[in-house]
């Protein structure tokens, strides 16, 4: 079986794919309206899956849209979904609504990301929260992982109190992304930031807190005070372009009325826009 899998790398990936999800032959047969025999054939290399095969099989194990083209090409097909860059023309009406979301957002900031957490646009107001973050963890591409939890940013004056909460449960977000993907530059991502020191815990991070919907709120210093956010994750419905698939945005909002007045006060003061009472 393993060696007739060797000539069928579809087979093997599609294989992968079953186990990564922790479904069983019959499972994922059924849910594809095909036969478990089928399927371990095609598995095993015995049977060539047709494209619309292999597109179910996808669908059904929700393999990403990058992945699923590694897979028809490896089953020798044409990859089904297109990877454009957001300034090509045929994303226009998806960039004109990120630009749109992003600027309503204001003064809150918001921040649009890749797959890899890369950062690809962001609002004014997100400057907000980069105040005294070293050069180089700005640079492009700016990473989100990296900004919240290096030791650098930890250090600067407006910086996370609970960071210990916010490392665990990001750190946790992403190894369920990497599990989910397979994808070796999360992977690096994840081996490089849960490796990060950790800051010890001050009297503010162990400090009683109000009750809070939220189980890890964002807590960050900053010289007018503590401010309380949470955040909310907006992704493109139905997305059939890679670009697309892989894009989210972020968008932090106050938790409190301090922190609301306090984010507009800095909105107003650092950008210097008239908002609207």
């Amino acid at each position: 079986m393993t060696r007739s899998a060797q000539h069928s790398p579809v087979g093997a990936l599609l294989r992968e794919w079953r186990q990564r999800r922790r479904l069983s032959q019959l499972d994922l047969a059924l849910a594809a309206d095909s036969s478990a025999r089928h399927l371990s054939c095609v598995e095993t290399g015995k049977s060539q899956p047709s494209r619309a095969m292999v597109l179910k099989l996808c669908e059904v194990m929700a393999v990403p849209l990058r992945e699923r083209n590694t897979v028809l090409l490896a089953g020798g097909f044409a990859p089904e979904y297109r990877e454009s860059s957001l300034d090509d023309v045929e994303l226009a009406a998806a960039r004109a609504a990120l630009d749109t979301i992003l600027a309503a957002h204001e003064p809150y900031p918001a921040v649009a990301v890749d797959r890899y957490w890369n950062v690809v646009a962001t609002n004014r107001a997100m400057s907000l929260l980069e105040d005294e973050i070293p050069e180089h963890l700005l640079a492009e591409p700016r990473n989100m992982y990296r900004l919240a939890l290096h030791p650098a940013s930890a250090s600067a004056s407006t910086h996370l109190v609970n960071h210990r909460e916010v490392r665990d449960f990001l750190l946790e977000n992403l190894f369920r992304q990497v599990q989910a993907t397979d994808d070796p530059i999360l992977r690096n991502l994840y081996e490089e930031v849960s490796q990060y020191p950790v800051p010890p815990k001050t009297e503010s991070e162990t400090a009683a807190m109000p009750p809070s919907p939220f189980a890890v709120p964002l807590r960050i210093r900053t010289q007018r005070g503590e401010l309380r956010i949470f955040t909310t994750m907006v992704t493109f419905g139905a997305p059939s372009d890679v670009t697309l698939s892989e894009l989210a945005i972020e968008l932090f909002y106050p938790l409190d009325e301090f922190t609301a007045n306090t984010l507009r006060g800095l909105f107003e003061t650092t950008i210097g826009d008239a908002l609207p009472a």
